[in-house]
């Protein structure tokens, strides 16, 4: 019997366990669940042999160390800053582990000890990072195994609702970390290579230059760009491709509107505005704008941000009561940035009807017997329900997949890793195929980096 510990039940684990469990009997598996709260699958699984529910903190030393002892493969769904305990533990006690977020110089620097030990440490397992990188590999090798030389790469994910006959005016709703859209692109100019040329976008210009793209079926995306698209150069093995861009998608129209908070400066995460705790949302909006003894809170911000009263960007704002009188603010001494995400999480929840989705998209263009040629592929999934969404689908499967095969030895080469090799890829690709999650790729002509950006107005 092999055990596998899962630190962290929340929304992302739910095919993620499903999938451990369907397999439990014929991997000869037994999963223990550990969060800090009851799970709220418990009850479901109360009498199911093959799974236990623990709460607990699993920073707390003695649980952790009790926990990972009796595990064969370690699974962390915490945020990246909490897995180092867990990383060093896995070490000492000579545990695989997997998780989903961004690989850390911390776990990073784990590679010759796990290595020695015969450890693998499989990070970045997830949907984006994780099926970004094994989609582009499998297509980037089988390009350069034909002879061909890779000229431009373009990749974009964006966490979606799913299409419906009534969208609100954003056509946008949270279906993954709210505090992580809040906060995107700060920390640093979005960096990429366009031509051979490198470009550079502030923070403050970022969501006015994106570039579109159409999904067949489900209509025209934009994109604005991640923060270090070369982060992965060498790592695909790019180093001589011209054009290298990665951006998270939005629809139409999104970028252009959240850019009004970024210019009034409400996703600013580095201070705290006193007394905020029952602050109305109109006071709020308010603190961001010159003193005016006659105009009001709306007059002052149609003129700041220059809009007019039919541009559909003023709806947008009306849409999330942010000149309310009654709503109040709940949290004290709080960022702009927390107390805007408190606003829009009162309108972007997902209802109960209501579906997320994924969409992928990818640009390949390549070098072949002196011709130019471009491949485009994406992947679009949808959600079954609140608990089943798309991105709990296209997180969990990929983690529950790794673990699986690391423990029959399908993945085995030890040390630190993101999944860009074939050993890891391709039997998961395989799989996540047989799941409904994969790409559909057709040759376009080779515009190079043709589509501009959306100039600032």
């Amino acid at each position: 019997m092999k055990h596998i510990l899962l630190i962290g039940s929340g929304k992302s684990t739910a095919y993620l366990i499903d999938y451990l469990l369907a397999h439990s009997e014929t991997a000869g598996i037994q999963l223990c669940v550990i969060d800090q709260k009851r799970s709220n699958r418990a009850a479901e699984f109360k009498n199911h042999p093959r799974i236990s529910f623990k709460e607990g903190n699993i920073l707390e030393s003695e649980l952790r160390h009790r926990l990972i002892k009796k595990a064969d493969i370690v699974l962390s769904m915490l945020p990246a800053s909490m897995h180092g305990p867990i990383a060093v533990d896995c070490l000492q006690f000579e545990k695989h582990l997997v998780t989903a977020s961004y690989l850390s110089e911390e776990i990073k620097q784990m590679q010759e000890a796990a290595v020695q030990k015969g450890l693998i440490f499989l990070n970045e397992m997830g949907v984006d990072p994780g099926i970004d990188h094994m989609s582009a590999m499998a297509f980037i090798e089988d390009i350069k195994a034909q002879g061909g030389k890779m000229k431009l790469f373009e990749s974009f994910t964006g966490g979606l609702v799913a299409p419906r006959e009534q969208p609100n005016l954003w056509d946008y709703k949270f279906t993954w970390n709210p505090r992580n859209v809040v906060i995107a692109g700060q920390g640093g100019a979005a960096k990429f290579i366009q031509e051979g040329t490198y470009k550079y976008i502030p923070y403050h210009k970022l969501f006015r230059r994106t570039e579109f793209m159409k999904v067949a079926g489900y209509g025209t995306f934009e994109a604005y760009a991640n923060r270090d698209s070369l982060k992965y150069r060498q790592a695909y093995g790019l180093e001589d491709c011209l054009t290298l861009y990665r951006g998270t998608m939005r629809r139409v129209g999104f970028s252009k509107a959240w850019n009004i908070f970024v210019q009034l400066g409400l996703t600013d995460d580095t201070y705290q505005i006193e007394n905020s705790k029952g602050m109305s949302y109109r006071e709020f909006i308010n603190l961001f704008l010159p003193y005016s003894p006659t105009d009001s809170v709306e007059l002052k911000v149609r003129h700041y941000l220059k809009i007019d009263q039919d541009d559909i960007m003023w709806n947008k704002l009306e849409e999330l009561d942010l000149f309310s009188h009654t709503h109040k603010l709940t949290q004290a001494n709080a960022t702009p940035a927390q107390l805007l995400q408190e606003i829009l999480e009162q309108h972007w929840t997902l209802a109960e009807e209501e579906k997320d989705m994924v969409v992928m998209y990818h640009k390949f263009g390549y070098e072949l017997e002196g011709k130019m040629k471009q491949i485009d592929a994406h992947m679009v999934v949808l959600g079954n329900s609140q608990s089943h969404t798309a991105m709990a689908k296209t997180v969990g499967l990929p983690m529950a997949m790794a673990t699986l095969l690391i423990l029959n030895k399908t993945i085995q080469t030890p040390g630190v890793h993101i999944p860009i090799t074939k050993e890891i890829y391709q039997p998961i690709l395989d799989l996540l195929e047989k799941e409904g999650v994969a790409f559909h790729s057709f040759d376009v002509p080779y515009l190079g980096y043709a589509t501009e950006y959306v100039a600032s107005s």
